[in-house]
């Protein structure tokens, strides 16, 4: 969708802000820029949409050189998410929507119908259509830009730190919003950010830049993670990599022990028995719909009448669960790391147990992962 032909962009004085830049950024991916302040990710961006000039090259935007394009018409056909949302302040939610179908000469009416359909996409209230943006939270003008962005459907989102200016909450928030729409709308989408946790957790490819607006490696958010390409990157990514790196590893690859997992109807002597036979020092203690109760000790069970119930033992809290089939090894790491017993447990969607993991079944699944990982990423491509 677009390509950097050479790019290099000089200002007076000598200053090289992005010097020789060859870049190719997939059709209905998100790339994200990121790299230290200076580095010449923000003035890329801003030449995609000629807010910049380049001072040598080409960029082509679906093969048609942008500087072949009038800047205004340019623009309005891609949308543009800055710092602070940058929303009209005399202008009520639905017309600051509204503004580029206004501009290309929308009907009034059709165009705040359009601004209503995306309050529904980006999470808003319709009651907030007639306020202004100093009567919303930073997080909800945050979604209005991004609703404004969007509002004439333009095949390239450019999101400029989006969303630097808000709490980690809402940051993370809004995070998840834009994965949640780009899996619906499939947008060409370029954002530009200093914080590699969210360059990891949004784009699909990660272009770390060298001062100068050199490219020092593009990869997946996994594969950078696991194969840094220099110390540069290996220093910007950071030293917990490797844990952040399960984030990718679904929890499915799991190897979970169900032996030890017992319906609180079951006896003391069977839940004994069943502890021995996995080789645990504890039995997952279930209701009458396999959801967790909570953590039964082999030492307790032991001074127990066999014949009596687990239903009346007090039990240890099982801690968090993990969902198998929508969590990661990262997840099922946490909740192993936070159980009481150092066993985690897997349940599916409904919250009903599937099976136990502990440190050394994480081990096994961790490494088959890696392994494989390793084998993908030496194919050529």
């Amino acid at each position: 969708m677009i390509t950097f032909e050479s790019v290099t962009k000089r200002y007076p004085g000598g200053t090289v802000a992005v010097d020789d830049l060859n870049l190719e950024i997939p059709d209905g991916q998100t790339m994200v820029l990121v790299g230290p302040s200076g580095c010449g990710k923000t003035t890329t961006l801003r030449m995609i949409n000629r807010l910049i000039d380049p001072s040598e090259g080409r960029i082509l935007l679906d093969g048609r050189d942008v500087a072949q394009t009038k800047a205004a018409q340019l623009r309005r056909g891609i949308g543009y998410v800055i710092q602070q949302s940058g929303l009209f302040p005399h202008r009520t939610i639905e017309d600051n929507i509204a503004t580029v179908p206004l501009l290309n000469g929308w009907p009034k009416a059709k165009a705040r119908i359009r601004a209503r359909e995306l309050m529904d996409l980006v999470g808003l209230e319709q009651a907030m259509a007639r306020r202004y943006p100093y009567q919303l939270s930073g997080g909800q003008q945050q979604r209005v830009g991004v609703a404004r962005a969007l509002a004439a459907d333009p095949p390239v989102l450019l999101m400029d730190e989006p969303f630097s200016a808000v709490d980690p909450i809402v940051r993370a928030s809004l995070q998840d919003e834009l994965i949640r729409l780009q899996a619906e709308l499939h947008k060409t989408v370029v954002l530009v950010t200093h914080d590699v946790e969210e360059a990891i957790k949004v784009g699909d490819q990660v272009a770390v830049f060298y001062p100068h607006g050199k490219i020092a490696q593009i990869d997946t958010p996994e594969h950078l993670l696991g194969s840094p390409a220099d110390d540069y990157v290996e220093n910007f990514l950071g030293f917990d990599r490797g844990i952040r790196r399960l984030g990718f590893f679904p929890a499915t690859r799991l190897d979970l022990e169900t032996e030890n997992v017992l319906s609180e109807d079951a006896t003391i002597e069977q839940a004994r028995q069943a502890a021995k036979r996995a080789g645990e020092s504890w039995v997952l203690v279930t209701d009458e719909h396999r959801r967790p109760r909570g953590w039964a000790a082999l030492s307790e069970l032991e001074t127990r009448d066999g014949q009596e119930t687990l239903r009346g033992l007090t039990l240890a809290p099982y801690g968090h669960t993990f969902r198998v089939g929508q969590d990661s090894l990262r997840a099922a790491l946490d909740a192993t790391i936070l159980s009481p017993t150092g066993l985690a447990v897997g349940v599916d969607d409904q919250g009903a147990v599937l099976g136990i993991t502990s440190y050394e079944r994480l081990r096994a699944a961790i490494q088959a992962a890696e392994q494989t990982a390793d084998g993908q990423s030496a194919r050529p491509s």
